[in-house]
């Protein structure tokens, strides 16, 4: 009863945190705890923690903490792009020493240790080109060109210069603080990528969101799989019901089952 009660209330706090994350600043969520959990995450934690620096150990390290941030998010900075290809080969090494043990299993066959290897591997392809793909450059040798293709509507977008790279703007273009260009059909830099996402590579950025969408499905699926096809081999649910008297129901058996798998 209490392992129950423990997984209830942790996916109670973790249900909550997910909804002040993505949901907090709705409007329906003012002045709710929602809206101030979310506040904590997204800017309260970090400053919080910068008072904490500066309080034990001076104005110097809270500095160093800002270039760092500065260096990290608000200039180019091929590192994150290195972490990120860190996380995912260290994410793969993983599940392939814990997981492969069990494959082929009941439910999945061999071929699954080379599908996974294959979905990461697009992934990673995915990652590469919108890393290092043009967004869509709009430079003074090539403006007149992004100016027949987006014009100005002088309704949302009117003639503009660019103030730094002293060219006029097309319609829907932006000059990117960070990358120090102006960028054609801007959507946002993105600093793990180190690359904006404009015109040219928007196209790589959502095939790479929707891959890893599904590749995080496909995982949960075939966990699933794994973990059904250990449940079967091992017998849990006949020596739970045959020997322990469990009632053969899913109500009955989840909390002895989600036992067994902790």
């Amino acid at each position: 009863m209490a392992l129950n009660w423990l997984l209830i209330c942790h996916g109670l706090v973790t249900l909550t945190v997910i909804i002040s994350f993505l949901c907090g600043q709705w409007p329906i969520f003012q002045g709710t705890p929602i809206e101030r959990l979310h506040h904590f995450i997204t800017f309260g934690a970090y400053d919080y923690f910068l008072r904490f620096v500066g309080f034990v150990f001076g104005d110097k390290a809270r500095s160093l903490v800002l270039s760092i941030e500065r260096c990290c998010c608000d200039r180019p900075n091929p590192v994150m792009q290195v972490i990120y290809l860190a996380i995912i080969g260290a994410t793969y090494y993983y599940i392939v020493k814990s997981s492969f043990r069990y494959i082929p299993g009941y439910y999945l066959g061999e071929v699954h240790k080379y599908t996974s290897l294959l979905a990461v591997g697009i992934g990673i392809v995915l990652f590469l080109l919108t890393s290092f793909s043009d967004p869509g450059t709009v430079k003074a040798g090539n403006v007149s060109e992004y100016l027949l293709a987006y014009p100005y509507d002088n309704i949302i977008y009117t003639e503009k210069e660019c103030s730094t790279c002293k060219i006029p703007k097309p319609a829907r273009s932006k000059h990117c603080s960070i990358c120090n260009r102006c960028v054609a059909r801007f959507d946002h830099h993105c600093g793990w990528m180190n690359n904006c996402i404009g015109e040219r590579n928007t196209r790589y950025f959502l095939a790479f969101l929707l891959w890893h969408c599904l590749l995080c499905i496909y995982g949960a699926i075939a966990l699933a799989l794994i973990i059904a096809g250990r449940l079967k081999e091992l017998r849990v649910v006949y020596i739970l019901t045959v020997y322990y008297g469990v009632g053969n129901s899913f109500r009955s058996l989840a909390p002895h089952v989600a036992q067994v798998v902790s």
